[in-house]
């Protein structure tokens, strides 16, 4: 479905214990808001959830039949600072385009076309530049050697793919204020660093050409954006992008008040879950 401020109903809550779509701490928010809200006799509200859908249909289809690409990014903080970009920057809200990076434990490279997230990596499991433990786009050959060679589970699998690899996988940390301290000196950690930077900038690439190479900047958020150096190195690589607007951190309590403010008044902006 895509973004906005959904009420939560009953189908929501049980869709969120069952994991029908993801299985994400996130899932947590809207039973935990719920649980409160009753106790207070108050309405509660989701906004941009990590299932926010919004992407078109070219970008859906995987190359396999029976596989389809799924939506599962960091849509609150993306859709945020979008709008926080297109609101300081007096940009309009009914056309513009971006391309957004949220850069964390997980990565979300997506091609934002007026404020919907019509194509990006798949941020939970598969797809996009492997992040601090994220495996991220793989070869096929070498997926069905490591699974079929050591007998993997499916259990097994997503637990390899998406909270053992990355750099953490590469350098036994998910500390990457450390990882920088060790590329200073250590060549080997520089070149998985670097190699990071490499797919990210070619992940932003596609997106670019999603947008057909018309895009008001590139955002960058996330914790990575904190870095300095890798802020200016993913800026070398990406000269041909006019403007940058860097976030560092995420903004994901304030993109949940502002969601509730304007479920609060106007209720019109408000979906019902179906």
């Amino acid at each position: 479905m895509p973004g906005g401020i959904y009420r939560i109903n009953q189908k929501m809550l049980n869709q969120y214990r069952e994991e029908t779509f993801s299985s994400h701490p996130s899932n947590l928010g809207a039973i935990m808001a719920n649980t409160v809200a009753q106790s207070l006799n108050i309405p509660a509200f989701i906004v941009d959830p990590v299932t926010t859908d919004e992407m078109i249909a070219e970008a859906r289809i995987s190359g396999v039949s029976g596989i389809h690409r799924r939506s599962r990014s960091h849509a609150l903080n993306i859709k945020y600072t979008v709008r926080k970009t297109v609101r300081k920057h007096n940009i309009p809200e009914d056309d513009n385009q971006f391309i957004a990076a949220h850069l964390g434990s997980g990565f979300s490279i997506a091609a934002v076309l007026n404020g919907k997230i019509i194509d990006v990596n798949d941020a939970l499991l598969g797809m996009g530049p492997f992040s601090i433990e994220r495996a991220g786009s793989l070869p096929l050959w070498g997926i069905l050697n490591l699974i079929f060679d050591n007998k993997m589970t499916l259990d097994d699998a997503v637990e390899k793919f998406s909270h053992e690899s990355g750099l953490l996988g590469y350098l036994g940390t998910r500390d990457f204020q450390e990882i920088e301290r060790s590329a200073e000196s250590n060549k080997e950690t520089r070149q998985i660093v670097s190699a990071m930077e490499y797919q990210i900038s070619k992940e932003i690439g596609a997106m670019y050409s999603v947008l057909n190479g018309q895009v008001q900047g590139l955002i960058l958020t996330g914790g990575l954006a904190h870095s300095k150096t890798l802020v200016e190195n993913l800026q070398s690589r990406l000269s041909y992008i006019d403007s940058f607007y860097i976030y560092p951190g995420s903004f994901e309590s304030e993109a949940l008040a502002e969601g509730a403010r304007i479920a609060m008044s106007n209720s019109e902006m408000v979906r019902e879950y179906a």
